[in-house]
């Protein structure tokens, strides 16, 4: 059975006082109870380090919001796999639909990320999901295949054993909108389905999460079927009294 994957997202949020105080929060109130599920924390690059340092002797893992293309060189600006592997990240987020909206990142671009993290031995979240009209016009399957299908034919299916998928509909992104339990479930056990028509045996090393104004008001819906391994938070983990909340809620779910 897969362990249950919570990722706190902070995009373009935090600084010194804020980290200090969830992260000692978070530490104090649940760190030594998380043996239910994986923890992990995704802040703004320039706190990467300072907040590997915080999590030394926890179980709480850290998360990479972006990386770049190249390794080195000429390239103003920008943070490569193997930084992120010096300061201590075990995933990165790629694909994430604020990335392919105002960074213009298309599929290829994407899939060229995917397969340095997955060469440098880091692992890959890979965001899938639809716009509003892509969803109104009946085409998210469509969408969210291309999406994965640019990583195979870039790279092969074997390339997907022990990654992440996100499905985070792009109009459910920090909209306070979520989607109904069975667009999920069906949108979820598509992807599925469509990979073990290509490999019967990947989908048993690939989690599926789900993102998209995910909160401690809704996430009680996502129990009700047994579809998603995890959860990628945003604006819910900014909180930290909040954040907690929502974890030990997750556990009373998780734990018999």
């Amino acid at each position: 059975m897969k362990k249950f994957l919570i990722i706190a997202n902070w995009k373009l949020n935090g600084n010194f006082n804020f980290i200090d105080k969830n992260i000692n929060l978070i530490k104090e109130k649940i760190n030594n109870s998380l043996y239910f599920c994986n923890l992990s924390i995704a802040p703004p690059y320039v706190y990467l380090n300072y907040i590997n340092n915080l999590l030394k002797k926890t179980s709480i893992s850290l998360t990479a919001q972006n990386v770049d293309i190249h390794i080195k060189g000429s390239f103003t600006g920008e943070i490569s796999i193997k930084m992120l592997k010096d300061v201590g990240v075990k995933y990165v987020i790629i694909g994430h639909s604020e990335r392919r909206l105002f960074h213009n990142e298309n599929n290829n671009f994407v899939s060229k990320k995917f397969f340095l993290i997955k060469k440098y031995g880091l692992i890959p979240i890979l965001c899938l999901g639809e716009t509003e009209e892509q969803k109104k016009n009946n085409q998210a399957e469509k969408i969210v295949i291309k999406q994965i299908n640019d990583i195979i034919e870039n790279n092969n299916i074997d390339i997907l054993n022990k990654i992440i998928i996100a499905y985070e509909p792009v109009w459910a992104i920090g909209s306070g909108k979520n989607a109904n339990i069975d667009e999920i479930q069906k949108i979820v056990l598509f992807i599925k389905n469509y990979l073990i028509s290509l490999n019967t045996k990947i989908v048993e090393n690939i989690y599926f999460i789900y993102g998209g104004s995910v909160n401690n008001s809704n996430i009680d819906i996502f129990f009700k079927k047994n579809i998603i391994n995890g959860f990628l938070i945003g604006k819910a983990s900014l909180e930290a009294e909040k954040f907690i909340s929502l974890i030990k809620k997750t556990k009373k779910y998780l734990v018999n």
